[in-house]
């Protein structure tokens, strides 16, 4: 017990649980022990402040041990050298992930996935709080840092779970706070790292998740739910694509906030006459430059444009207005920022080992492992989680060649063959498939558009069939040719119609969108 002690204090990997909080004695009485470093004084109060036990202070700096001589809950009164706090003790509240959410999660359950991770508002009894958890199985130990602990590595390790996941419920942390895990890697590193998971995060260039709010957002586009096409092939479709960070900027030069978007943008839009406004991605990103391409923040609106609710106030409004949402969605790949996905704990987690097979070189960019189940939930989560918390219309699946090839952008002996000596990435090609099942299951009439690039039979085919299953595809071929016909002097033309009849050849091959985009 004082080995575990001693390494808690010093923030070292030991069961937390184990030491900490109240344990019993052969007497009857309970002995607890908390850590507290930099505390003054503490005691153990009652649910009216009265005054249950004194704590003394241990000869391991920041541990204070104290014995309670009736049942019942306690709570601590912190001195610290500016405040005195009153708060319950993490340590004395059971898990509260089920264990089968963990195991569906293993699975590759991305729905179980959104239930149990990241920071969820939970009740323990009375006691409302925030239930961290984070899926780290190379690590040694996670901890819980943020602005209720002063960022102290020590104050709050958390619950080692079944199949590398860790949980801690924090008492009383309130929407609004920052936060991030340390995550002790195997060599003993440890890593600050944004919560994968985070509904809501610091605006760029700052990286810290933030707990998200309590409220229930209250839509007021049932109407418009109600008649979406079920068969999620409505005609006709014309899309107006936006990168909203820069299609109209303020008297600052910062980029529009959701309200001042949807005042300006949707009448325009409405206007023009399109049907749907599509969203360069807006999933939470470290670089502007990126135009959102490189995300690492799949659960959370960038907090460029404002909060969470506000983004949901903009696709309430676009509804009421009678304009659909289509989000540009990133699956293929993610930047290697120390505060997010690379080397999560402390080793190859989200993304491949081998650079073979795990980095994107057009792009330094890192690639997900699509054999990983865990992986897997965490991107289909991603996706029911804008569908369903966010009522988007669609998803445009960006880079999706680069998912389905091995080879993609790889010359000879730089790529790896799949089990069956080819280049095609079958876990990809599962992945896909199970994407555009789920939607099509859960939320029938939510358009999954893919912007791929090559000739892959059957992208917008059944998956019965064969198919990837999405409901339409991005016709690029169509646009390179035009656009190059375009460029052409206007006597030069009429050597090259082919680039303007060769896309009837393949026209109804697929259910193709035609874009002239940003790409």
């Amino acid at each position: 017990m004082l080995q575990s002690l001693h390494a808690l204090a010093d923030g070292l990997p030991a069961d937390a649980f184990a030491v900490l909080g109240p344990h019993p004695l052969a007497d009857g009485r309970r002995q607890v022990r908390v850590l507290a470093p930099g505390a003054e004084a503490m005691g153990l109060i009652d649910a009216r402040g009265k005054l249950l036990a004194r704590m003394q202070p241990s000869p391991i700096d920041g541990v204070f041990e104290g014995t309670l001589a009736i049942e019942g809950p306690y709570r601590l009164r912190i001195v610290w050298p500016d405040m005195v706090q009153e708060i319950e003790d993490p340590y004395a509240f059971a898990a509260t992930l089920d264990e089968s959410l963990l195991l569906q999660i293993a699975a590759g359950d991305g729905q179980a996935l959104r239930r149990a991770l990241g920071a969820q508002h939970v009740q323990c009894g009375d006691v409302p709080g925030v239930r961290f958890a984070v899926w780290a199985p190379h690590a040694q130990r996670v901890a819980v840092v943020g602005d209720f602990n002063g960022w102290d590595v020590r104050r709050h390790p958390m619950r080692q779970r079944i199949g590398g996941f860790w949980e801690l419920f924090l008492p009383r942390v309130e929407a609004g706070v920052r936060y991030k895990y340390a995550v002790t890697a195997a060599d003993g590193r440890v890593l600050l790292k944004a919560d994968p998971v985070a509904r809501q995060t610091e605006l760029p260039p700052a990286t810290a998740s933030v707990v998200p709010g309590t409220a229930t957002f209250a839509w007021t586009d049932a109407a418009w739910m109600a008649k979406r096409d079920p068969s999620a092939v409505p005609a006709p479709l014309s899309i107006y694509e936006v990168h909203a960070a820069s299609w109209r900027r303020d008297g600052h030069n910062q980029p529009l906030d959701w309200p001042t978007l949807a005042e300006q943008l949707i009448p325009y839009v409405q206007q023009l006459g399109f049907t749907h406004i599509e969203l360069l991605p807006i999933t939470e990103h470290p670089f502007g430059g990126s135009w959102g391409y490189q995300p690492l923040g799949l659960y959370a609106p960038t907090a460029r444009h404002g909060s969470p609710d506000g983004f949901a106030q903009f696709v309430d409004a676009c509804h009421r207005a009678g304009i659909g949402v289509i989000l540009d969605w990133v699956s293929a790949h993610f930047p290697d920022d120390a505060h997010g996905l690379a080397q999560f704990d402390g080793a190859a987690l989200y993304e491949h080992a081998d650079p073979r097979e795990g980095m994107h070189r057009d792009w330094n960019t890192l690639i997900y492992n699509y054999g990983r189940p865990e992986v897997t939930a965490y991107l289909l989560g991603s996706a029911l989680e804008w569908i369903d918390h966010y009522h988007l219309d669609g998803l445009r699946v960006d880079a999706v060649a680069s998912m389905l090839y091995r080879d993609y952008g790889r010359a000879e002996g730089e790529w790896v063959p799949n089990a069956h000596g080819g280049r095609e990435n079958l876990e990809a090609v599962a992945f896909l498939r199970q994407l555009n099942r789920e939607i099509a299951a859960q939320f029938p009439g939510v358009l999954t558009i893919a912007e791929e690039s090559t000739a892959w039979p059957g992208v917008t085919a059944a998956i019965s069939d064969g198919g990837l299953g999405f409901t339409h595809k991005w016709n690029m071929g169509w646009m390179h040719d035009t656009l190059s016909y375009m460029q052409r002097d206007p006597a030069e033309r009429a050597q090259h119609h082919s680039q303007l009849t060769f896309g009837l050849v393949y026209a109804f091959d697929e259910r193709f969108v035609l874009p002239i985009s940003h790409d």
